[in-house]
């Protein structure tokens, strides 16, 4: 036997639900429900460069990057950073190993970048000497960045370093020669001396070749420079591969004379080291702090020694890896003694006197 049921009572049922909830609807106000949160943005990594602008009026125009890691440690520290040519900032940040060390330790890095409007290879310009002048061009440029990262991340004035690689290495070298009392030590690697060329073809001849003066004249070009006698002059750290085939090593020679005599210490003073990664001569001071060290490097192409990194790691042009680090080494050697030369100096003294931050 066979049942039907009506649909009509169950159709009239669903109209009354219809039209009982219009009701509601008309006569209770409208309750928003809560939205749902949005997934959060991706965060952009730790060690990202960032731009600064209005820095200065940047007359040798370049671009300034900076990184300042969340966690800061006293004293505030400022490492200077200027790549070579055929590099980015960028590409150095990433390749370096700076990152995790400033990350790690705490301090602040800058990097003053090259434009291609100003040197299609990206090289600093420092064969002209409108570029390297004190208070001039290029030169100037970096100056202001640094007076800028002082000022806006408190750097105290005794604890600002400089790095820098092939042309950036020549340009550290100037301004360390230009700026003496600014900084406390620089690593020049794979570098030429202060005043080796005036104009690109000479600067072409003196990378392959070197050229000839003696120390007192690589002295003298270098205190003419300062346009001032100056009491303070910084560590500096001289890195260079034998093995090298765009800058000779010849530079490197040259330019450890013109700090030998600039600091006006005997070459025959020095204290040789010689391991598995080539030879190294130290010349310290009456306390043993490290005035002036030459490193050169066995089998060392024309690079920044990093240490080797993680296989799924992108390398890095001119990033040469193997079981010692520029970067690491002038952290060691110059950056931390100071750090635990200040503790200390801040526990039995009064904050110490500030050096003076001309323009």
């Amino acid at each position: 036997m066979r049942f039907k049921f009506s649909m009509f009572p169950l159709s009239a049922m669903l109209r009354g639900q219809k039209r009982l909830r219009r009701s509601l609807e008309k006569a209770l106000p409208k309750i928003r429900l809560p939205e749902v949160p949005k997934a959060p943005k991706p965060r952009t990594s730790r060690s990202t460069l960032v731009e600064v602008h209005a820095f200065g009026s940047n007359p040798g125009r370049l671009r300034m990057l900076e990184y300042a890691p969340a966690v800061r440690r006293e004293p505030a520290t400022l490492v200077v950073i200027l790549h070579g040519c055929l590099q980015t900032g960028e590409q150095y940040h990433r390749g370096s190993g700076w990152s995790r060390i400033a990350r790690d330790k705490g301090f602040v890095l800058l990097y003053p970048e090259q434009t291609k409007s100003n040197n299609h290879n990206l090289c600093f310009n420092w064969f002209r000497p409108s570029m390297v002048a004190r208070d001039r061009g290029e030169l100037m440029s970096i100056r202001q960045m640094i007076e800028h990262s002082v000022e806006r991340h408190g750097i105290a004035r005794d604890r600002i370093f400089i790095q820098g690689l092939s042309a950036g290495g020549a340009m550290a070298n100037a301004m360390l020669v230009t700026y003496p009392d600014l900084f406390a030590a620089g690593q020049v690697v794979g570098a030429l001396p202060y005043g080796a060329a005036r104009d690109a073809l000479s600067a072409l001849s003196v990378m392959k070749s070197g050229s000839r003066r003696s120390r007192q004249e690589w002295g003298e070009l270098a205190r003419a420079a300062s346009g001032e006698g100056e009491s303070v002059l910084p560590a500096v750290s001289i890195w260079q591969g034998r093995a090298d085939r765009v800058v000779s090593p010849l530079n490197a020679e040259a330019a450890l004379s013109q700090w030998l005599d600039l600091h006006g210490l005997d070459e025959d003073a020095g204290e040789r080291e010689t391991g598995p990664q080539g030879t190294s001569l130290l010349w310290r001071d009456a306390d043993g702090k490290t005035l002036v060290e030459y490193r050169l490097l066995e089998g060392l192409d024309h690079g920044l020694p990093v240490i080797a990194r993680h296989a799924s790691q992108k390398r890095q042009p001119y990033m040469l890896e193997g079981a010692i680090g520029a970067p690491q080494q002038f952290y060691e050697t110059f950056i931390r003694q100071r750090v635990v030369a200040a503790r200390g100096q801040s526990i039995s003294s009064p904050r110490s006197k500030r050096r003076s931050g001309r323009s």
